[in-house]
């Protein structure tokens, strides 16, 4: 079931009590701008749409709730407590040069068990709706950090909720968070149905297709969405991607020592990648050191440096694009594949 978003419901209100079109400009400027989080204290509005607002919307704009951070040098995690008494996480990176980076989650859990990450061992609770999505954004706003660039690589897979769309219309309206649609990632492990939705209204949207393994077999063992969408499948989708949008695909690689990550590994990701064409060029590869957590098998485990440096010099004798991922957050479970949504 679609639900309404906030800023619509304003939109909503406004048109039902027959106000001027530039309110909504108002009341966006006041969250946006002014960085103000209760509709009672937007005090350009008359107090007869403030109490209709507060009526329909409760007092603060705001309405994921924040019960815990962990912070270490550049991370910022943030548990917030959702309706139905479960948990989302997001993660705030900061650059060396001032840029703020944000991880978000699209679902309460995952679905889709790939084996090496901890949000799958929750299963999925249920989608977020748009307004659970963007408010993890929202929060870091309203407490003064700038947007800089946005990830769904939180928990869950963001092209297997549907609310994606609404929530990447909300992102990118100016009026709101008014974000550049190249400021904007979309990672999936390869659901064809949404990349294809994404191509038609979202061209400009950057894509990460989670590849883990270049051999089907592998593959399907980790990931069993490969079972569904198998990989050869979503590169020719891919191929398409790169054609009708001329948009770079990132290729996230999670290393797993002994697994995935032998020289063998390495060629074939380089033959996967080579020779698909004039558009060769625009498939880059982000090689990620694997993290564990107390809820992934011990049997994986992260690759070693040497390990890593023969991936990467494979990679580049055959000519494929890759830089392997700074890693940020180990420590406080809050890097690729760690998010869980527990206080602990």
């Amino acid at each position: 079931m679609k639900s309404t978003s906030k800023y619509e419901m304003i939109q909503h209100i406004l048109t039902a009590l027959k106000q001027p079109a530039y309110r909504f400009q108002q009341i966006a400027d006041a969250i946006f701008k002014q960085r103000i989080n209760e509709y009672d204290r937007m005090t350009l509005l008359p107090k007869g749409i403030r109490n209709e607002l507060i009526k329909n919307l409760g007092e603060h704009v705001l309405n994921l709730t924040p019960v815990m951070q962990k912070t270490s040098k550049q991370v910022n995690k943030v548990l917030f407590s959702i309706e139905g008494g479960e948990h989302i996480e997001a993660v705030q990176l900061s650059y060396e040069r001032g840029w703020k980076s944000y991880c978000i989650s699209s679902q309460c859990g995952c679905g889709y068990g790939c084996r090496f990450c901890a949000t799958g061992t929750i299963g999925l609770k249920r989608n977020l709706t748009a307004d659970e999505i963007t408010d993890q954004l929202l929060f870091f706003h309203l407490n003064g950090q700038a947007l800089d660039s946005v990830s769904f690589m939180g928990m869950g897979e963001a092209l297997a909720n549907p609310n994606i769309f609404d929530t990447l219309m909300i992102l990118t309206d100016p009026r709101t968070f008014g974000l550049g649609h190249r400021r904007i990632t979309v990672s999936t492990i390869g659901i064809i149905p949404g990349i294809d939705r994404l191509a038609k209204e979202f061209p400009q949207v950057n894509l990460t297709f989670s590849l883990h393994s270049p051999f089907d077999e592998q593959r399907s063992e980790l990931m069993p969405i490969n079972n569904r969408f198998p990989l050869n499948d979503v590169m020719n989708k891919f191929d398409q991607h790169i054609r009708d949008t001329g948009r770079k695909v990132y290729i996230a690689y999670i290393l797993l020592r002994g697994e995935n990550d032998s020289d063998e590994h390495a060629e074939a990701i380089a033959a996967l990648l080579k020779d698909r064409g004039p558009w060769e060029h625009l498939y880059h590869v982000n090689l990620i050191p694997y993290n564990s957590t107390d809820v992934t098998p011990e049997s994986f485990h992260q690759s070693d440096k040497d390990r890593v440096q023969s991936f990467v010099s494979i990679l580049n004798s055959k000519g494929v694009k890759v830089t392997v991922r700074a890693q940020f957050g180990t420590d406080i479970d809050a890097a690729c594949g760690q998010l869980y949504g527990h206080n602990k």
